[in-house]
């Protein structure tokens, strides 16, 4: 295995290259090459093997409480070269019934003097069907999460058959799902987190997943909720996922927020904003779903998480397992690890 400083340095080296390209085309570029160096075994030379940290969250046991967050790999088409670097669980998607191209290009962003990322993908995947195959032809027998969302043209109101195709689609073959009501780029999702509209969608969702347990086992289903919410509203949501039997919530997704970036070039581009910025917005959702839920189902913590004291902050928040998402494309497979040491060293866990 190679030194830790000769990782760094060919990745520090090749996110100088990858910066030069545009958003989406270093994105694809970058999974296309962590697919070849996996399939080349490469990938074992050039990652540092990251402690074991065992965690049980919602009756499922982790190796490590850090993991991928959904949207790097939309399609479950990296999901064994993921594996090698070190993630705790990985999760998959968002995918939906159908396939379908996204919002128009471009639409990813880079802020690197902000540690930012703006994208306003729209759910572009592959579909429900090819997602399932990749997954069945995958290596990889450790905790997978599969994330799910409804097709941009299917009306709000009609959201809950897209929901319920792809739950019954993915259930046997995941380890949880996550139920995504909260990316700001498909017109009126984020909708679904509020009042009615969640208790209408969550209760046909759990009770489909009762009935695939009795046939796959218990499968445990999570909701990812955004940041723009206040305090009440954090409340009334909480509320509606101890009374739908949540098995958890995920917080949070990308923000509609500018803070931050006021001034910077794509600061003023539409989408969601995720990296640095978000880091206290979502630290503070989970500090509120905290108090609110009172330990009733355990919180997942995304959003900033840029370094070890990062995902050590979400644990003191209240979170029991934390994603990185535009922390790992701007620090690379060295930030697993680092969070992992540094939620031993701080929380002993």
């Amino acid at each position: 295995m190679l030194s830790l400083e000769v990782v760094m340095d060919w990745y520090a080296l090749t996110r100088q290259l990858f910066f030069r390209l545009s958003g989406e085309t270093s994105h694809e570029l970058g999974l296309d090459m962590l697919g070849a160096a996996e399939r080349l075994g490469v990938l074992q030379f050039i990652t540092k093997q990251v402690p074991a940290a065992p965690v049980t969250v919602a009756g499922i046991e982790f190796p490590n409480p850090v993991g991928l967050a959904a949207g790097l790999d939309k399609n479950g088409d990296y999901i064994d070269a993921f594996a090698r670097l070190g993630f705790g669980f990985i999760e998959i998607g968002t995918i939906t019934p159908r396939p379908q191209p996204g919002n128009p290009k471009p639409r990813l962003f880079r802020l690197p003097e902000q540690r930012a990322i703006i994208n306003r993908m729209g759910f572009n995947n592959k579909g429900v069907d090819h997602l399932v195959e990749r997954v069945k032809k995958a290596k990889f027998r450790g905790v997978l999460g599969i994330n799910i969302g409804k097709n941009f043209d299917t009306a709000v109101e009609d959201a809950t058959s897209d929901y319920l195709i792809c739950l019954e689609k993915v259930y046997q073959y995941a380890t949880y799902v996550t139920v995504n009501i909260s990316s700001p780029n498909t017109p009126g999702l984020r909708t679904l987190q509020y009042g009615d509209a969640l208790r209408d969608l969550l209760t046909p969702l759990k009770a489909r997943q009762r009935e695939l347990a009795e046939e796959f086992g218990y499968k445990p289903m999570f909701v990812k909720i955004a940041p723009d919410m206040d305090e009440n509203e954090v409340k009334l949501v909480a509320q509606t996922l101890i009374d739908c039997e949540i098995d958890g919530v995920i917080a949070t997704n990308t923000t509609l927020s500018r803070d931050g970036v006021q001034g910077a070039k794509h600061g003023n581009e539409a989408g969601g904003l995720s990296g640095a910025p978000v880091e206290d917005l979502a630290t503070e959702t989970i500090a509120r779903l905290q108090e609110a839920l009172k330990g009733r189902l355990p919180i997942i913590g995304v959003g900033g998480i840029l370094d070890g004291s990062g995902a050590v902050e979400k644990f003191q928040a209240g979170a029991s397992l934390v994603q990185i998402y535009s922390g790992f494309i701007y620090r690379g497979p060295e930030l697993v690890g680092e969070c992992v040491n540094a939620i031993k060293s701080v929380l002993g866990k």
